[in-house]
Parts: C-alpha cells; sequence; structure tokens
C-alpha cells in the first residue's frame, strides 16, 4: 500500500488550496482505495479546517470533505504549536481529528511514499 501524506497550510476558505487538496485526495481514495493511505497534517491556519459546525454561506464545505476521508480511514493530524496559537482545542474539533506534534510530522514524512504540500 502506497502512502500519501498531504500537508496544508493556508484557511479553508480563504484560498482554494486546502479545498484543491482534499479534492485532490478524495479522488485519490475514490480511484485507488486499496492501494492509497491518506494522512492529512494541518499546519498554520489550515488548523481552523478542522473545527466543527463550519457554515459556508455557499459552495463547499471543507468540515464535509474531511469528514469523507476520515471516514474512507484517512487519518488527520493538526500541529499543536499552530492550533495553541489559533486558540484550537480538541473539543472544538470533528470527530477524527488529533492535535499532534512536528516530530509526529518528521515521522510522517519519512514513512510516506509521496509528500504533497499545500
Amino acid at each position: 500500500m502506497q502512502t500519501l501524506l498531504f500537508i496544508l497550510n493556508d484557511g479553508p476558505y480563504g484560498s482554494e488550496k486546502t479545498f484543491n487538496a482534499l479534492r485532490l485526495a478524495l479522488n485519490i481514495k475514490e480511484q485507488y482505495e486499496e492501494r492509497v493511505a491518506i494522512k492529512l497534517f494541518l499546519m498554520s491556519d489550515a488548523v481552523t479546517a478542522a473545527l466543527v459546525n463550519q457554515r459556508p454561506s455557499e459552495g463547499y464545505n471543507i468540515e464535509q470533505m474531511l469528514d469523507i476521508l476520515l471516514a474512507q480511514g484517512a487519518q488527520l493530524k493538526l500541529c499543536k504549536t499552530c492550533t495553541d496559537a489559533r486558540g484550537v482545542t480538541e473539543q472544538t474539533l470533528i470527530d477524527g481529528a488529533q492535535i499532534s506534534t512536528l516530530i509526529e510530522l518528521s515521522q510522517w514524512t519519512l514513512e510516506a511514499d509521496k509528500v504533497l504540500t499545500f
């Protein structure tokens, strides 16, 4: 099984980088479900993408996209330094999201077959 690590940095709605990263992850998982493992690590403003109860006025919903990926077996971790700086806590996150550290990101990076950054 191939492991793909997606590192996201941009906020969920300020640009379309997070949206495009999740679109790609969803498409890869749908096309190659049995052959690929998806890991997502959110940093900087991207940590707000994992907040629960998002209500965008129009267009896409990042929370729903993350929920689908988690249901498909993806792993989702957030940078602790970044969450602390933004007041994000475990209680404010969607089910399945976990606060983690740069140490774990380093491990994930070394273990991944491919690393994609957005």
